[in-house]
């Protein structure tokens, strides 16, 4: 949990409520700040694809933790430039050191857990996103009351994401590697199930990330102050959090399947109330919904996925983040041209929302087989 709420509540996502103070401080343009956001994607993605790698087989930890360590250092990097093409450089490379820590971390981690017969802690696992979403929406407030310059949001985000490294560095134990590692994966399985799941989750990784990326500068575009920014973010981050517990219940009665695609269809309904709805309920009711779900979201796909490839799970891992990182590439490049040629946010939301409903109906049409997986 606190692996993936550094690397990813912080180490990705602290770049959307530092966005617009970014922007106002160097300059940035909405398609700038799109290309930046996607370098950081393309990183994930080759990531992704390089953890699925036999070249990693027993390093798992070493990688996990040193990918920890590189992900706060840049991000207090990002403090030290005004370039447009250095901030592509570093979140590059933070966007690898996530998906490292994301796909070694999770391997050794659910090991342990099949081992254990706990699997149903994945959800505290991946509820981490949220808390490291929740740290950074308080950091940032800070940082903001305090009206600091825009460069003291990333060291502080570096600080605290250096204090997140220590904790599991304690906390994951060195035999860690062991564990999982008797044998090498089988190729993944030529499975309906499994692809059709991958493509769900390219759609789902292009559809979430606008309002993921540009959703407090919505807001700062509607003038709600840094304090709402914060709050709006703290209020994403507090639901991504509780969004796993919440959902239990329905995983339980509809499948793993079913709920990743009533969940893309709830989040596309929070897309469009951010850009529907006027003044700050629409940026509340949508980055609530965004964080009641978009984690929701990640784990039931992946959970899927990994029981339609039992005998690969971490490739199977790597390939859907793959997939999920080719749509996450596309989008924001896509959305900050968009947004630039029609003065804001509405056109890019509309296309997001429609992708998620393709993601859905694409997980919907996953096959019999899947309806019978339950958590």
């Amino acid at each position: 949990m606190v692996s993936l709420a550094t690397a990813m509540g912080i180490g990705r996502f602290v770049y959307t409520p530092l966005l617009p103070a970014l922007m106002t401080g160097t300059g940035l343009t909405v398609s700038q700040a799109g290309w930046i956001a996607s370098a950081n994607f393309v990183g994930y993605l080759l990531g992704a694809i390089l953890g699925g790698g036999g070249w990693a087989h027993g390093k798992e930890r070493a990688i996990a933790l040193i990918s920890l360590l590189a992900s706060s250092l840049l991000a207090a990097a990002m403090g030290l430039s005004h370039d447009f093409l250095v901030f592509v450089i570093i979140r590059f490379a933070a966007g690898l050191a996530s998906a490292f820590c994301l796909v070694f971390t999770t391997t050794i981690v659910f090991a342990r857990l099949a081992q254990a017969n706990r699997m149903d802690l994945q959800s505290v696992v991946f509820s981490g996103v949220g808390l490291g979403i929740a740290l950074s929406s308080v950091l940032t407030g800070i940082v903001y009351f305090e009206e600091a310059r825009w460069q003291t949001g990333w060291f502080a985000s570096g600080v605290l994401s250096l204090v997140g490294t220590l904790i599991v560095f304690l906390l994951l134990a060195p035999t860690a590697k062991t564990i999982g590692a008797g044998s090498r994966e089988l190729p993944l399985p030529k499975s309906r199930p499994f692809w059709a799941m991958t493509l769900a989750y390219g759609f789902f990784g292009a559809g979430y990330v606008v309002t993921a990326t540009f959703l407090i500068a919505i807001v700062r575009v509607g003038d709600g102050g840094a304090q709402m920014e914060a709050g709006v973010w703290l209020v994403t981050g507090i639901a991504a959090f509780l969004s796993l517990h919440v959902w239990k219940a329905a995983v339980a009665s509809i499948g793993l399947v079913m709920a990743f695609a009533v969940a893309c269809v709830i989040e596309s309904l929070g897309v469009m109330a951010s850009v529907l709805i006027p003044g700050m309920v629409g940026a509340i009711v949508g980055g609530a919904l965004l964080g009641g779900t978009f984690v929701v979201i990640t784990a039931y796909g992946l959970a899927a996925g990994r029981m339609s490839a039992p005998d690969a799970p971490r490739k199977a891992l790597a390939v859907m983040t793959a997939a999920f990182g080719i749509g996450q590439v596309i989008a924001p490049i896509a959305a900050g041209y968009l947004a630039d040629w029609t003065g804001g946010f509405l056109v890019p939301s509309i296309g997001a929302a429609l992708l998620l409903l393709v993601s859905a109906a694409t997980a919907v049409g996953f096959g019999s087989e899947s309806r019978a997986h339950r958590t």
